[in-house]
């Protein structure tokens, strides 16, 4: 089946756009009767850890977001996001009628709008928030990616959080003032990750002052902020620690598979942003079974990735 691209820069970003036509939905019927997915990579890519050295890396990885129609099993629209990015979590608004959503790319650490104006047959997709690098001394690359390996959108569509892996990190942005131009209004350092002070392995950071690890009820973070959940009212975020035990056990080691992963609650605030709350974390270090890496959350009455607008 045929398909044309082009790109367009808007602003100095580079909005990228497929040409393939496809039949006209209501944003309603398409969200009920259509769904995306993406390629993250090939599974010998990752199974075994994280290779920058692999022959033609980073092209193994997956650079792609497909949107499908369920209920005629067809393909509909194919989005180039680019070689390296390493797309893994997709998010729309909650509003039903909301041709709208964001993609986490991992490893070139963006937030990926994509949309569909009203009355348009295509999405068009374009990075919208861009975590930088962090320039290190004593790690495998001159430079060290955030990693975004999960993000949430808030039930009312205002805020979107997301979690920084490597750099032991969580950020909380206003996506619902100006969609195209989101505000960075909140952040917290030292959740575990590899750039606070005292990392495993030594890592420095050159290019900015390294903080201070979180200690929760005596206990340090192993690992680092990873996958997120936002109960509905928007007011409390927990954070996981683990990713994937062959990346956990290169880049934390034994501290992390074999102490366990932990839990922790960051309460939200609307005007002061986020802070940890210093009175919660769970520990998976002495489960009856052994140390466990946990990895997602769902409440059982509903939250912010299971739930749409009734």
């Amino acid at each position: 089946m045929a398909r044309e691209s082009d790109e367009r820069s808007e602003g100095g970003t580079t909005a990228r756009r497929t040409t393939k036509t496809t039949p006209l939905f209501s944003e309603t019927q398409f969200f009920l009767s259509s769904k995306q997915h993406l390629r993250t990579g090939d599974p010998a890519s990752f199974l075994q850890g994280f290779d920058p050295t692999a022959p033609g890396f980073p092209k193994q990885w997956g650079s792609k977001l497909y949107f499908w129609s369920y209920s005629r099993r067809e393909l509909l629209q194919t989005i180039d996001l680019g070689v390296g990015t390493i797309p893994l979590e997709v998010r729309f608004l909650h509003r039903p009628d909301a041709a709208e959503g964001y993609v986490g790319c991992a490893l070139s650490s963006e937030m990926v709008r994509f949309v569909r104006e009203e009355g348009q047959q295509l999405w068009e997709a374009k990075a919208t928030i861009k975590v930088p690098a962090a320039s290190v001394e004593n790690w495998a690359l001159p430079s060290m990616p955030a990693l975004i390996t999960d993000f949430v959108i808030s039930l009312d569509d205002k805020f979107l959080f997301l979690a920084c892996w490597l750099h032991g990190e969580v950020r909380q942005y206003d996506i619902g003032t100006d969609p195209e131009n989101p505000k960075l209004v909140s952040k917290i350092e030292g959740l575990g990750g590899l750039l606070s002070l005292g990392n495993k392995g030594g890592v420095k950071r050159t290019d900015a002052p390294q903080p201070v690890p979180l200690t929760i009820k005596g206990k340090k973070i192993r690992g680092g902020a990873q996958m997120i959940q936002l109960s509905l009212d928007g007011k409390r975020l927990y954070v996981s620690t683990s990713l994937f035990s062959s990346w956990d056990e290169q880049f934390y080691g034994s501290e992390l598979t074999e102490e366990g992963g932990q839990l922790l609650r960051i309460l939200v605030d609307d005007e002061n942003g986020m802070k940890v709350d210093d009175s919660f974390l769970v520990d998976f270090g002495n489960e009856p079974w052994g140390a466990a890496l946990a990895h997602e959350m769902r409440f059982p009455g509903g939250d912010c990735t299971s739930d749409i607008w009734k």
